[in-house]
């Protein structure tokens, strides 16, 4: 199953028989202060440095927020979307739980956008979902509803299950939807990041839908993050985890999706492989001769 996304003339596939797509996470002001500020105030100049950053360390798409208490989001959100278009010339991932937003970002998008995203919850998708029909987007889908998230891996299949049904309500094909298995930090519960990856598991089994996850909240609250990450990630893969909202700017997390791709069979020759090795030697070099 292939979910397309398009930013003009540029393409990208996730699927399980394509290399791992990486959704860039940095144009979020949540928890950044500078982003924040230079945000609300109609500078997107520390946007557009992520957004350059991040295509030039591999992510393939990026996910745009605009999420700052008090602000005019439709118009921020707006905003930052031409911007980034104007700067980099990859599939955006539009980040909102507001549709009045939402719906201003898509209008000016030209190709076909992911939408960050819907619950399962019937007053989300009555809105998420006609949205992404009208201007041809496709959807991430989180595991959650009106009782919250759910206990049990087959519970979380089942509202996958909803989530696809009543997408394809509204016209929208399994292969637009992106299921999203959530991630919870093992800091409050060490099963946590179990349940989630015999989620994704079943979902994958079950329905065929490409899988997403926001990673890096498995590790939330504990030391040596980053390690979490990367482990996370590596095991998400082996159960069919197909993109991440992550940050690419993190050397580790290049390296083992990178890793396992060419594991999965995924990097023909291991030509990314070594292209990627070649590169990171070729910076060492040019940092030790500055010494």
């Amino acid at each position: 199953m292939e979910t397309v996304l398009t930013y003009k003339d540029k393409r990208v596939v996730i699927s399980p028989e394509q290399p791992f797509v990486i959704i860039g996470e940095r144009i979020n002001p949540t928890r950044r202060k500078k982003l924040a500020e230079t945000m609300a105030q109609g500078d997107f100049s520390v946007a557009l440095e992520d957004a350059r950053k991040q295509v030039e360390a591999g992510a393939q798409v990026l996910d745009v927020n605009a999420g700052i208490p008090g602000g005019d989001e439709p118009a921020l959100l707006k905003g930052a979307v031409q911007a980034v278009m104007e700067a980099v010339q990859v599939p955006l991932c539009i980040d909102t739980a507001n549709p009045d937003a939402l719906e201003a970002a898509l209008a000016i998008y030209p190709g076909k956008a992911l939408i960050n995203s819907t619950t399962a919850e019937e007053k989300m998708m009555e809105r998420i979902f006609p949205l992404a029909r009208q201007y041809g987007a496709a959807v991430i889908g989180v595991i959650t509803d009106e009782k919250g998230i759910p206990a049990t891996p087959q519970a979380r299949l089942e509202v996958a299950e909803k989530l696809v049904k009543r997408a394809g309500d509204y016209g929208i094909q399994p292969d637009d939807i992106v299921i999203d298995c959530l991630a919870l930090t093992v800091g409050a519960d060490s099963n946590a990041g179990r349940v989630t990856l015999d989620a994704m598991q079943l979902v994958r089994q079950e329905l065929g839908v490409n899988l997403s996850l926001g990673a890096s909240n498995v590790s939330f609250g504990l030391p040596d993050r980053k390690i979490l990450n990367v482990a996370y990630l590596a095991l998400g893969v082996a159960r069919g985890l197909t993109a991440a909202i992550t940050d690419p700017t993190v050397p580790e997390i290049q390296t083992i999706l990178l890793a396992c791709d060419l594991l999965m069979g995924r990097d023909e020759y291991a030509m990314r492989w070594i292209q990627a090795f070649r590169k990171r030697e070729k910076a060492k070099s040019a940092a030790e001769g500055k010494l």
